[in-house]
């Protein structure tokens, strides 16, 4: 109502740097003349429009009839007139920092201009980086970005070549490299490999980070920046992080907690102060506060984003955003939800191995419902009912708010459950909103074994959930049974086909055996075959190439040589005995006894025949008139 800032985030992200001194934080975005407001604390009064806490003693002194928590206060027409404000503006390029002091009433464009004075560079070639609320144009004015009183913002110069100094190319070759920030979620155990250039700044690191682990910016608890990263709009290239690697730790802040009978007497001081002094805030209208708006601020800022997009294309990425939504919304410690296509999830919970299957827990949400928030913040959200359902149980969530999404889901029904089911679903009431439905599966079909609305309690919801999960057992058991034994069945089954291609293979085996010991049998024959061929050709060639046998009465010298065989048998032949010694090994070669593989040996005196020269003649070696030798096979 004070400053027009509508934003959640904003005014958190305001009041935080101000140490949530509410005062200081006005006094930040609009200061006037004199100050707008100034803490009633001490004794001071209020100037300006605003609502400012007033302490019960100093009000039941002044005005016995106020005890309000808060005090509307009329401005007088001089404060209301706003002063302009002026911003502090320290703008980093390269080597250089440039301080820059303007009104909230210029433009970016006037920050471009001086910057052009101070840098001697044209205007239209800077690029000036580091707004919080993203990229902005020469022609937005500084008063509508809801800037703080002190700003960084640096200056990126791409059409510019580098400067010949070593460091400012150090620098903008590190605004032009790629860092990798490994973060790891401290509650979830998870690790994130992200990409970021050189020239991101660590607010946009962090907003990444929201966007994955849904912890917001004002509640992240970082542990590896380096000291010197002290400035979120600082870049990356110059904070000091580790190249090209960097690991960093996120968790989520923790925050007090109140106790039930703390947040039940507070409740009750609410509800009593603003019955006494309903007066007082009759006029609240005229700041933009609605009726029964200014005790659900919290509320209905977080009630803006909704659970789940509408016709969200993919089943995943809106339960990302469900999952997201709602632990912003009631806490971390709520039922995992699975993450994919409602197929996905049947595929899960039901068709791996009996004993590893689970209940599907369909969870429908309804934020028009009055029993939503109590059905998720005191029974969904409890540790038992957590922990009951992350044990035995696939949960699946699905928003049923927007019509689009209702109808996604109840086709999905149908095609799933069946028409009975989805027919039940579609006449459910708004107020009957949350659904669980607890959904086991069968061989041929899917069973909705029951259906809790958001009527319920603790207890209830968990013997319902137990009786669901005692029918599942029993049914699971089954499963289980059958299962063994067509396992066993089938291991039966695959040994008699282990044995039976065993012994397929030991006779194939022993038939290619046979096959390669006839085939090498037969190739020995052949060569046997081949070499008696060829030694019966060479054995008649030589009696071919033997001279004519010389008769008894020749009137030439002959020489009878008898010659006894390994086997004992004796043949003779006359020889002239000028003839060489090679006719003799020729005639026994012809016998089939070549001089390579026998011995031809003589008796008187023992002598080696074959060691001789076969040049020679029968008369010169004293193979005449006659002479018995006997064959001896060569080792």
């Amino acid at each position: 109502a004070c400053t027009g800032i509508e934003n959640i985030d904003e005014a958190i992200t305001l009041l935080e740097q101000n140490n949530w001194d509410l005062v200081a934080a006005i006094n930040g975005v609009i200061p006037q003349e004199n100050g707008i407001l100034q803490s009633e604390y001490g004794g001071e009064t209020l100037h300006g429009p605003a609502y400012g806490p007033t302490s019960h003693s100093t009000a039941a002194s002044s005005t016995p009839s106020s005890s309000s928590a808060f005090r509307h206060v009329v401005p007088s027409r001089q404060i209301v007139e706003r002063q302009p404000r002026m911003l502090d503006f320290r703008v980093e390029y390269r080597d250089r920092n440039v301080d820059v002091v303007l009104e909230d009433s210029s433009t970016v464009g006037g920050i471009k201009h001086i910057l052009e004075n101070e840098l001697q560079i044209p205007a239209s070639k800077m690029l000036l980086k580091g707004w919080k609320t993203g990229d902005v144009d020469d022609s937005t004015v500084l008063k509508t970005l809801h800037l703080p009183k002190n700003n960084s913002l640096y200056v990126l110069t791409p059409d510019l070549p580098p400067p010949s100094s070593s460091h400012s190319g150090a620098l903008q070759e590190s605004l032009n490299q790629n860092f990798m920030l490994i973060v790891t979620h401290r509650e979830v155990q998870r690790e994130y490999n992200l990409n970021f250039s050189g020239s991101s700044t660590i607010q946009e690191v962090k907003r990444n980070v929201y966007d994955l682990t849904s912890i917001p910016v004002r509640h992240q608890l970082w542990e590896g920046w380096p000291p010197s990263a002290t400035d979120d709009s600082m870049t990356l290239a110059v904070s000091g992080l580790t190249f090209p690697c960097h690991r960093l730790t996120v968790g989520r802040r923790s925050s007090p907690v109140q106790t039930r009978e703390q947040s039940e007497e507070q409740c009750t001081d609410v509800h009593m102060v603003s019955d006494s002094d309903g007066d007082d805030f009759e006029d609240a209208t005229e700041f933009g506060v609605d009726d029964g708006e200014m005790f659900g601020v919290a509320s209905s800022a977080l009630r803006k984003s909704p659970m789940m997009p509408e016709n969200a294309e993919n089943e995943g990425d809106a339960l990302l955003q469900f999952t997201a939504e709602f632990s912003s919304r009631y806490g971390d410690c709520h039922p995992v939800y699975f993450i994919g296509s409602l197929e996905a999830a049947f595929q899960e919970a039901f068709y791996g191995k009996a004993r590893d299957r689970k209940l599907l827990a369909i969870y429908l949400h309804h934020d028009e419902s009055v029993l939503t928030n109590v059905f998720c913040s005191q029974m969904l959200c409890a540790e038992s009912i957590v922990s009951y359902l992350s044990q035995n149980f696939i949960t699946w969530a699905w928003d049923m708010t927007k019509e689009a999404n209702r109808a996604r889901f109840l086709t999905m029904c149908t095609r799933h459950f069946g028409s009975v089911v989805a027919q039940t679903i579609r006449t459910q009431k708004t107020d009957q909103f949350p659904l669980f439905l607890i959904i086991m599966g069968k061989r041929s079909s899917n069973e909705v074994l029951n259906v809790i609305q958001g009527n319920t309690t603790v207890d209830e919801l968990m013997m319902r959930l137990m009786a669901a999960m005692e029918i599942f057992s029993a049914q699971q058991q089954e499963d289980i049974k059958d299962e063994d034994e067509r396992e066993a069945r089938e291991n039966v089954k695959r040994e008699q086909d282990e044995a039976y291609r065993i012994s397929l293979e030991a006779d194939r085996a022993k038939r290619e055996a046979q096959e390669r010991e006839m085939a090498e049998q037969f190739r020995l024959e052949q060569i046997r075959k081949e070499q008696e061929e060829e030694r019966e050709a060479i054995r008649l060639s030589l009696e071919q190439s033997l001279p004519p046998e010389p008769k008894e009465e020749s009137t030439e010298s002959v020489s009878k040589l008898r010659i006894r065989t390994p086997s004992g048998e004796f043949f003779e032949r006359r020889f002239l005995a000028s003839s060489k010694l090679q006719v003799v090994f020729d005639f026994v070669a012809s016998k089939g006894y070549p001089w390579e593989e026998y011995k031809l040996l003589g008796t008187f005196p023992r002598r080696d025949v074959t060691q001789l020269d076969p040049n020679k003649s029968l008369l010169e070696v004293k193979l005449y008139p006659q002479e018995t030798l006997f064959l001896e096979a060569k080792e």
